[in-house]
């Protein structure tokens, strides 16, 4: 199958229920969106076995949160090159160059644009705007 065939697999992780399917919905139609609702639930569902070609990250969750799942995935081989969009509500310079450090490739903060989301999102999956 070739990249025209498979739409990209991507995950939102949140741990905000009316978040997670708001992005799931805005992202349902460039690729095939899974949901985790915390760093943790992430991790182990991507050790388990799902593959995303992206990842959509809040950074404050409960158990696990978006910094150390990115640090986790950063130091394995078998995950360093999934792309990470870090969607967050916290907006300080700081906190982006920490994100961003950390291995994400994209930053946007909460409250977004869903164009400005799309945009980053298509980036980040290599694919032109339709």
């Amino acid at each position: 199958m070739g990249p025209s065939t498979s739409k990209p697999r991507i995950l939102v992780v949140d741990d905000e229920p009316d978040v997670r399917n708001l992005v799931s919905r805005l992202l349902g139609p460039i690729g095939d969106v899974d949901m985790a609702v915390d760093g943790s639930d992430a991790l182990e569902r991507i050790r388990a076995g799902l593959r995303p070609d992206l990842i959509v990250l809040d950074l404050m969750m409960p158990k696990m949160d978006g910094l150390t799942l990115t640090r986790e995935l950063k130091k394995d081989p078998a995950y360093a090159r999934i792309p990470i969009l870090i969607l967050t509500a916290k907006s300080g310079a700081r906190d982006m160059v920490e994100g961003i450090n950390a291995g994400a490739r994209h930053y946007l903060t909460k409250p977004f644009k869903s164009e400005e989301l799309l945009g980053k999102v298509r980036k980040a999956l290599g694919q032109a705007a339709k």
